[in-house]
């Protein structure tokens, strides 16, 4: 079906709009104390995240994670904004999210290569990127959408649980269960909690850069 004039305008604006104006990630505690996350939310359990405070993430409390939590971020992030909205659109995934991962797994280094194999600049392993049909892991748009997809496919498998999908996406499908305790893996249990807090200070510096001096609550709570 062809699209209307209005719809291929409000297509161009979303576009348009810079990547910290998107949002909107959704959250329900079931019954057995489970935080679940999604930004396509399925029933009238799930709150916006603003509104709502989250469980902490059942993480060790004595584990501090080895990641940096300096909010200084990397300024060639603006190099890949484009590329970013179109993937975040594409699979209905908040961007600022898809711009925590890329900064925890390459910084924004698209010619990033791991000691493992991981390309690229969401660390797309060979095998995934061929998967989600990326022909070439170093080319920005087809690494972003490739891996913005592999993380859609993982959000849906474990229904939408953000921490599961991301420990997924770090240690591999088959080492996370949908249901049962996280494993304890130090490198995953660092990587998760590191995109979290990136992604709750992408949110934040979206809150304060719209209500200047005003200080925002912090949206996620860590140990």
């Amino acid at each position: 079906m062809a699209l209307s004039i209005r719809h291929v305008v409000i297509l161009l604006f979303t576009l348009l709009l810079p990547i910290e104006a998107w949002g909107g990630i959704y959250v329900y505690v079931d019954k057995h104390g489970i935080s679940h996350y999604t930004n396509v939310p399925a029933d009238r359990r799930y709150h916006p995240l603003r509104q709502r405070k989250i469980n902490d993430v059942p993480w060790p409390a004595q584990f501090t994670g080895n990641g940096k939590t300096s909010r200084v971020f990397n300024p060639a992030a603006a190099n890949y904004d484009h590329h970013i909205r179109r993937a975040a659109l594409s699979y209905s995934i908040d961007p600022l999210l898809l711009k925590a991962i890329i900064q925890t797994e390459s910084d924004f280094n698209q010619y990033a290569v791991s000691r493992d194999g991981a390309q690229g600049l969401m660390q797309l392993m060979p095998k995934t990127a061929r998967d989600m049909r990326v022909r070439n892991p170093f080319d920005a748009a087809q690494n972003i959408n490739g891996g913005a997809r592999y993380l859609k496919c993982l959000l849906n498998n474990y229904r939408g649980d953000l921490v599961r999908s991301l420990a997924a996406y770090n240690a591999g499908p088959g080492r996370i269960s949908k249901d049962g305790p996280l494993p304890k893996i130090p490198e995953t249990i660092a990587y998760v909690k590191r995109v979290i807090h990136l992604y709750r200070l992408y949110q934040e510096r979206t809150a304060e850069s719209r209500a200047g001096h005003i200080s925002v609550r912090k949206l996620i709570k860590m140990n």
